[in-house]
């Protein structure tokens, strides 16, 4: 990855930054997944295949299935209180009580021992598991038990019910009696057992409900017939007490009562009319006699009450002789004899009626006389039936709730005995209102293993497993694998992604072409005359030399023991390689070292690590041999004193190097290396023992103007320092170094480590020019960075010369 970036240090976000977007978020999966497909790759192939392995091994199960319908019509005509209409629907509650029922140990016991399911290892043995299987390793350590038929019903019970699947068909009374076992056969002749065993233990808890229920009802009919009859008796009894007689449902005392009292008012009608008749009478004969009109009168309005005859017929004839006598005086005149007969037997005809009718009012006195007696006599029966039946209405009182008692006991009796008849009935033909509508059929239903849901439920838990374990490992990554976590957590610029050797495509084919035209190329140099100092710029150069020119009175002249011959160095693949992401990266690092430059002093560059084996040697040399290239007079000093790892790599059997410059041992320019091929000086650190007080060395007097005499020569001076984490010798570079470059090792350099050291070392994050990302994978790092995948294609760099 090609890289140069000179912006400032770009600031951590706020926490107070807006919340994620959903683009965001979504782009985020799609980079977790990039990151970490292979372990979402593994761990969905392991559960795959645990799937597999588990269809394979696990035992095959079928399931027969028979249906119950709970029917709620009733079978009529059998039953008395049925025949009645006393029909009742049957509730949800009760048809989910039945599926209880279904469920329970009585139903599973008749089942087990109606189809003999004891004599089958398959419900007797226990379920072959992990403890089972640990078990029988030290079965011989103890004696065989056989176990009691009470522990292999529990047994066989605890199979039976765990295979049995009760349930009900949605809302209706429809319920499904679904059992899996291993043979077709067994499970259907188990589900249409359990069927059939719930009919029978239906009907026979219904045969023995009411063998109890007739039983009682028949102790408690005794009872209330015998409570019937002595209520009955005390009723018998209360009547003869108190003289009580009733005749056709009346009592006596009420008729006698009714007939006093209509022989009363009879009574009192003749008294009245007796009296009346007499007064009319005597007011008759109280008249005037000699007022023979008015008696006639008064005649003509009695007679027909009375009707008598005599005096009726007197009354005919005084009226003929009245009116002959008024003919006669008119004819004859008044004084006529005839005349004045007629008038003296009307006198006698008025007499006679007189006489008559004082005895008639003698009659009609005796007559009232008769009927004030009998009058009074009705009057003493009533008032005397009165109080009689004053007194048996009191009685009454008491008699109806003997009576009362007497008809409740006689009807509860009588209601009991119907419900005795009805259980009797009941005992001898007993019905249920289940019914089996399908039978369970032998035919292969295989149902567990469930081959697709399982394969479905590992895919789905699969990847959400996968998902957990890449999530959890990636937040576990606390590792640098982009340029943009550099940048976050070390707040300064990544100036380059150095590839790792090793990772490039054809390499080694590649990498061997690239040293044989190093070597062909250093022999043919060799063969030329050498200068007699580096006062030019080489012709390989590509441009002028960087900085204003240093005068060059005391130059470390090449020596035939002290030249690099480092063409297997991995530093000096930018050499053998030009045309490649490792080497283009080294002049990403180099721009950016010239460009900061201008305008300040930045000769000496120090390149650190946080722990060690980050490459930092590597990059140094590497570096060097870049700038060197360009013409740019460079020097490249070994200042890890503690591990020169650096000199033994490149000058082995140097015998003089930094510490005997410092001491005044020898002359710095005798202690420099030189490569004839690019012309870079080396200073290496020669060692002999291990240095305890390498930081007292390097901040010492002598270092700095060492260093400072360094500058007056070179263009630019690479300074390889020991880590940072290790040692504490960088600290002691304040006065020597310019600038730093941290290099970060991709994906084993920890955040925190790096945060913590830098820290703990201020001078290098204040002069920090950049970090590198070295030894980067390009086709792993392409998965963290999602944004920037395409940029690390190499068909975008071959269109411009490169090799990889």
């Amino acid at each position: 990855m090609l890289q140069t970036r000179i912006t400032p240090p770009r600031e951590i976000d706020s926490p107070t930054q807006e919340s994620a977007s959903l683009e965001q978020t979504v782009s985020s999966a799609i980079a977790l997944i990039g990151r970490q497909y292979p372990v979402i790759i593994f761990v969905m192939c392991l559960c795959i295949g645990l799937a597999g392995v588990y269809l394979l091994t696990a035992p095959k199960r079928y399931t027969g299935t028979a249906v119950l319908l709970i029917d709620s019509r009733k079978m009529q005509g059998l039953q008395t209180q049925q025949a009645t209409g006393a029909d009742s629907s049957i509730d949800s509650a009760m048809v989910d009580s039945q599926v209880e029922v279904l469920k329970s140990e009585t139903i599973a016991t008749n089942v087990i021992k109606q189809l003999h399911l004891l004599d089958s290892p398959e419900f007797t043995d226990d379920e072959a598991g992990l403890l089972t299987s640990i078990s029988n390793l030290f079965s011989w350590m103890f004696p065989e038990q056989r176990p009691s038929e009470a522990a292999l019903m529990r047994i066989a019970i605890g199979k039976v019910l765990g295979y049995l699947s009760i349930k009900r068909v949605g809302l209706s009374y429809v319920i499904e009696i679904s059992y899996q076992s291993r043979s077709p056969d067994e499970a259907a002749r188990i589900a249409n057992a359990v069927a059939e065993g719930y009919i029978n233990d239906s009907l026979e808890s219904k045969y023995q409900a009411s063998r109890r229920a007739a039983v009682w009802l028949q102790d408690r009919l005794k009872e209330l017939r015998t409570e019937a009859s002595t209520a009955e008796r005390a009723v018998v009894d209360f009547k003869a007490k108190n003289n009580i007689v009733d005749a056709g449902g009346r009592l006596l005392t009420e008729q006698q009562l009714a007939e006093i009292n209509s022989s009363l008012t009879q009574a009192r009608a003749q008294r009245a009319e007796a009296q009346a008749k007499l007064e009319r009478i005597t007011a008759i004969l109280n008249s005037d006699d000699g007022d023979s009109k008015v008696i006639l009168n008064d005649l003509a309005t009695v007679t027909d009450t009375m009707n008598n005859p005599v005096i009726t017929k007197l009354r005919q004839t005084y009226l003929d002789y009245a009116a002959r006598e008024s003919d006669w005086s008119n004819r004859y005149g008044p004084t006529h004899l005839a005349v004045v007969n007629l008038r003296n037997q009307m006198r006698e005809i008025r007499h006679s009626i007189t006489d008559e009718l004082r005895r008639t009012a003698e009659v009609y006195k005796s007559d009232l006389a008769i009927a004030k007696a009998r009058e009074e006599s009705s009057q003493k029966s009533l008032n005397d039936t009165i109080t009689l039946s004053n007194g048996t209405n009191q009685a009454q009182i008491a008699l109806r709730d003997l009576e009362s008692n007497a008809q409740s006991a006689r009807a509860l009796s009588d209601n009991f005995l119907q419900l005795y008849m009805v259980s009797v009935q009941q005992q001898s033909f007993p019905i249920t209102e289940a019914r089996v509508i399908t039978q369970a059929s032998n035919a292969p239903n295989k149902t567990s293993p469930k081959t697709t849901l399982i394969l479905l439920a590992t895919l789905i838990g699969g990847a959400i497993l996968a998902g957990g374990v890449a999530v959890l490992l990636d937040m576990m990554d606390r590792v640098f694998r982009t340029v943009s976590q550099v940048e976050q957590y070390l707040r300064t610029s990544c100036l380059a992604s150095i590839p790792t050797i090793g990772s490039e495509q054809n390499q080694g084919l590649a990498g061997h072409t690239l040293l044989s035209r190093a070597g062909r190329l250093l022999a043919r140099r060799k063969k030329q005359p050498q200068p007699a100092a580096p006062k030019s710029v080489p012709a390989a150069a590509s441009g002028p030399p960087l900085g204003k020119s240093e005068p060059r009175s005391k130059q470390p002249q090449p020596h035939g023991d002290r030249l690099l011959t480092a063409n297997q160095s991995v530093g000096r693949y930018v050499i053998n390689s030009p045309f490649s992401r490792f080497a283009e990266g080294f002049r990403s690092i180099k721009l950016a070292c010239d460009l900061s430059s201008y305008g300040s002093a930045n000769k000496v560059v120090g390149i650190t690590s946080g722990l060690p084996n980050e490459g930092k040697s590597t990059v140094s040399e590497a570096l060097a041999q870049t700038v060197a290239q360009s013409g740019a007079r460079t020097l490249l000093i070994d200042g890890d004193i503690r591990n020169p790892s650096l000199t033994a790599r490149l000058a082995p059997s140097a015998h003089a190097g930094l510490i005997d410059v410092v001491i005044g041992r020898v002359d710095w320019t005798d202690a420099v290396w030189i490569d004839p091929q690019t012309n870079l000086h080396f200073m290496p650190c020669v060692v002999t023992s291990r240095f305890s007080n390498s930081s007292d060395v390097l901040a010492s007097p002598q270092m700095e103007r060492l260093f400072q005499n360094l500058r007056e020569h070179y263009d630019r001076i690479i300074l390889d320092l020991s880590p940072l984490a290790p040692v504490i010798d960088v600290r002691a570079t304040g006065a020597l170094a310019d600038s730093y470059i941290l290099v970060v090792e991709w994906a084993k350099a920890k955040v925190d480590i790096l945060e913590r050291v830098l820290s703990e070392t201020p001078i290098v994050r204040e002069r920090m020019l950049g970090a590198i990302l070295n030894k980067v994978n390009m086709a792993v790092m392409s998965r963290y960075d999602i944004y920037s995948a395409g940029y690390y294609r190499n068909r975008y760099y071959k269109r411009y010369g490169y090799v990889d």
